[in-house]
């Protein structure tokens, strides 16, 4: 699963790379040029940049933990979140807190890598940094809800992570769950966010990138100061 993430490229640079500007809700940042989040926990449920098919020609702010519309309180809405970082492409158009979202709410969610741990044995955790070899910026594909509080009215939009099955190179890392997120080509970016996307072609696009194309380390510092790839 993918719980760690690297958003290592400045505001202006994901704007760049997209040919898209900010919109809306934001978080804090003194400038364009500050980095967005060399290295972000999706159990601290941070404000990330993703594109929306709603709103295709902006990059937008939400949550990452995907809150359904269906939660009844803030309460309820803290317990799935935890649940809902990622969601499995396989399993996403049946799954109560995914299946709505799916069907047109899908996003891309840039990053300039992610985090997995592999296990040699049970008493040992190799931390990795993943990337892709010859693209610092990439998509990862996404789906998306927005939340009314009934206490206090406010709208919280949230997303999940999609995941698939690791290819070669993520099952010798992630040797435990053997899964990866679905890492979109640039080429596919446009059709993930189309509103009339049939179940077969969202099939389709959630198949594990090819081994070949990606980038890995091997990280002495658990927590690095990362640079772009």
């Amino acid at each position: 699963m993918c719980y760690h993430a690297s958003i290592a490229a400045t505001y202006q640079q994901l704007s760049d790379a997209y040919d898209r500007p900010f919109d809306g809700e934001f978080p804090s940042f003194n400038d364009l040029n500050q980095a967005v989040a060399p290295r972000v926990s999706g159990f601290e449920f941070p404000l990330l940049p993703i594109i929306t098919a709603e709103k295709p020609s902006s990059i937008q702010c939400y949550r990452w933990g995907l809150i359904p519309p269906w939660a009844k309180d803030f309460n309820e809405a803290k317990e799935i979140r935890m649940h809902t970082l990622n969601a499995r492409s396989e399993t996403m158009y049946e799954k109560p807190a995914f299946k709505n979202a799916v069907q047109s709410q899908r996003c891309l969610v840039p990053l300039t890598g992610f985090f997995e741990w592999q296990h040699p044995n049970s008493k040992t955790k190799i931390p990795y940094f993943i990337g892709l070899a010859q693209q610092e910026i990439f998509s990862v594909a996404g789906i998306y809800e927005s939340w009314l509080n009934p206490l206090d009215n406010n709208i919280i939009n949230s997303f999940s992570l999609l995941t698939t099955d690791a290819n070669e190179v993520m099952a010798t890392i992630h040797n435990t769950k053997k899964r990866m997120p679905v890492v979109l080509l640039k080429s596919q970016e446009e059709n993930w966010l189309k509103p009339n996307l049939k179940k077969e072609e969202a099939m389709k696009l959630c198949t594990p990138i090819a081994s070949s194309l990606m980038k890995f380390q091997v990280l002495s510092n658990p927590t690095p100061q990362l640079k772009l790839l």
